[in-house]
C-alpha cells in the first residue's frame, strides 16, 4: 500500500486525531487511557458504555449507551470517530471484539487499538508461548479482511500492579504470607509497565500528527505504526530487583520472607498443562 501523505489529502482535512471513541473507559486499564487523553486537552473522548453500566468515568469524558447485540447502535455511536480503542474484560462474552470491529468498519473508523494489550504482536513465537497469538490474530485478520480500518497495537509487556500483587502465579510474589519464587535465578530483567504508564503512552501517541506532510518528512505520524505496534515500558527490572523494591516499601529484609526457586522451562510447561486441564 503506497504511503499517505497530509499534502494529499481533500480540503478541510484536520492532520491531528480528535475524536476518540473507548469501550472499557472505566475499566482497569480503560480509565488511565480515557484521562489521560483528556488531560491533553486535544482529544474529544467518548465511552461506548453499555445501558446499566456503573464504572465510573474520568472528567470530561463523553458518554454513548450502545448495545453490543444491536449493531445499528454501536454504528451510530462511532460514526465521526476516528478511532476506535478497544479494552475488554478477559471475561467478555466471546464475540464482543468481533461485533465492535465490524461495526467500526461499517462506521468508517480509520484506526482500531484492539483488545491486545502487552506482549508484543510482531514476537509470534512469544505470543504463542503467552497463549496470546490466536486472539490476536483473529482480530487483527478481521480488520485487514474489512478493509477499512487499520490496526495499532501498544505493546507494554505485563501490567506491574497486576503481576506483582498477583500472587506466585505472576511475578512469583505471595505478599500476605511473604513468600517468593524466583524463576531461575531471578535474575532475568523483563520489561513491565503500570496503567498509568500506558494511558500515558496512548495519549502521546495519539497526539502525534495523523499523517506526515510528504515524502520529506520524517518526524512520527500515526500512520507509521498502521498495522504494527508501538512499544511503552515503565521499567527493565528481574524479580530480584523488584524484591529489592518490595523490602523497602514493606520494611522486610530477606529473613522475613520465604524463598524457593523455580526452573522457568518446568515451571511453563506445567502451567500449559494446567491450563489444558482447565484448571486457570
Amino acid at each position: 500500500m503506497a504511503p499517505e501523505y497530509a499534502k494529499d489529502q481533500p480540503e478541510g482535512f484536520n492532520n491531528r486525531l480528535e475524536k476518540v471513541a473507548i469501550v472499557g473507559a472505566g475499566g482497569t486499564l480503560g480509565k488511565h487511557i480515557a484521562q489521560e487523553l483528556v488531560k491533553t486537552g486535544k482529544h474529544i473522548v467518548t465511552a461506548l458504555t453499555r445501558s446499566g453500566s456503573i464504572n465510573k468515568l474520568a472528567e470530561g469524558v463523553n458518554t454513548v449507551t450502545v448495545d453490543y447485540d444491536d449493531e445499528k447502535s454501536l454504528i451510530e455511536a462511532m460514526k465521526g470517530h476516528q478511532i476506535l480503542i478497544i479494552t475488554l474484560a478477559v471475561r467478555a462474552p466471546a464475540g464482543t471484539q468481533s461485533k465492535l470491529i465490524k461495526a467500526a468498519a461499517k462506521a468508517g473508523v480509520p484506526y482500531i487499538m484492539p483488545n491486545a494489550w502487552g506482549a508484543d504482536p510482531l514476537n509470534e513465537r512469544l505470543m504463542q508461548d503467552t497463549l496470546f497469538q490466536k486472539p490476536f490474530a483473529d482480530a487483527r485478520d478481521e480488520i485487514e479482511s474489512l478493509g477499512v480500518s487499520k490496526w495499532i497495537v501498544l505493546s507494554c509487556g505485563f501490567w506491574y500492579e497486576l503481576s506483582l500483587g498477583g500472587t506466585q502465579d505472576r511475578y512469583g510474589f505471595d505478599f500476605h504470607n511473604r513468600s517468593l519464587v524466583l524463576f531461575d535465578d531471578g535474575n532475568t530483567k523483563i520489561n513491565t509497565s503500570t496503567w498509568a504508564q500506558c494511558g500515558r503512552a496512548v495519549a502521546s501517541f495519539l497526539s502525534l500528527k495523523v499523517l506526515p506532510e510528504d515524502g520529506g518528512d520524517n518526524s512520527p505520524a500515526i500512520d507509521n505504526w498502521a498495522n504494527r505496534a508501538f512499544y511503552a515500558s515503565s521499567f527493565l527490572v528481574s524479580q530480584r530487583d523488584m524484591f529489592e523494591s518490595a523490602k523497602r516499601v514493606t520494611g522486610t529484609t530477606d529473613a522475613d520472607w520465604t524463598i524457593s526457586q523455580e526452573d522457568s522451562g518446568e515451571r511453563y510447561k506445567k502451567a500449559v498443562q494446567d491450563l489444558q486441564q482447565g484448571d486457570e
